[in-house]
């Protein structure tokens, strides 16, 4: 299915019960993923719930946004996608990226989330360090010179060039393989910090954490459980950012118990 929200076409998926009274998952994948990470668990969750899966903008066979986006843009277009499904509570199973946008709407919108998941999730930073903070002043330094250059017509295919080469010296990974506008995105949601939402989560929230995890380390699953109200924390000893899916059965059977209990099918 397609939706145009805000300016952008926004692929989903969305499986409805006709039980009226059954719970809906809303299910959100990581930065550089789509959808079909968690088909291993729709077909399975559907069982017992209404289920929507999303190909957030720039991911999967979603449009990029219009212009860069930050966490709030993607949450809030999310948002807009349960009002014209008329949705007005959901449970959430989100990892990485769709961390930071679960973060925020449950921060922001606490009747919203019900009961919410967490698997080695984004959203808080650590502090810089020394050389850490020296590096990225260079390259802000360096690349507002070359910004200014490039409204320069004789200079600005060198700039460009250059431009590209500190990106590649600065970069990350990820933002380096992006183009402009969902570099900028990338910039944007990498800066802001969910820190101070997290003590506003009023859904319960269950963590679920690899050990081994070098995306977002365990420090970051246990200073949420300490920051939301009502969290706790599961680690997956051994495994890593993708430890949800390299035990998917164990996971599955954990947030099937947290969302249904008694009533798991």
């Amino acid at each position: 299915m397609e939706a145009i929200i805000h300016g952008c076409r926004l692929f989903y998926r969305m499986q409805k019960k006709e039980d009226t009274q059954a719970p809906t998952i809303l299910l959100l994948h990581g930065w550089g993923c789509d959808s079909s990470m968690f088909s291993f668990i729709e077909s399975d969750l559907s069982a017992s719930a209404s289920v929507c899966s999303l190909d957030f903008p720039g991911h999967g066979k979603s449009d990029e946004p219009p212009e860069p986006w930050g966490v709030p843009q993607y949450a809030e277009q999310v948002k807009e996608l349960l009002s014209q499904q008329s949705i007005d509570r959901v449970h959430v199973v989100a990892h990485s990226f769709g961390g930071r946008v679960a973060i925020y709407l449950a921060s922001t919108y606490p009747d919203l989330i019900d009961k919410l998941v967490i698997t080695g999730g984004a959203g808080i930073k650590k502090p810089l360090s020394d050389s850490q903070l020296k590096r990225q002043q260079t390259f802000k330094r360096y690349n507002a010179v070359l910004n200014s250059m490039k409204n320069i017509a004789p200079l600005a295919t060198t700039a460009n060039k250059m431009q590209t080469s500190l990106r590649k010296r600065f970069g990350s990974a990820d933002y380096i393989k992006l183009d402009e506008v969902m570099r900028q995105s990338f910039s944007q949601i990498v800066s802001l910090d969910l820190y101070p939402n997290l003590a506003n989560i009023k859904s319960s929230t269950l963590l679920i954490w690899g050990s081994m995890d070098t995306e977002t380390p365990l420090w970051m699953g246990e200073q949420m459980e300490k920051e939301i109200p009502d969290a706790g924390l599961i680690v997956f000893e051994g495994r890593t950012h993708f430890a949800f899916i390299e035990e998917w059965q164990r996971f599955l059977v954990i947030i099937k118990e947290f969302f249904f209990g008694g009533n798991n099918a």
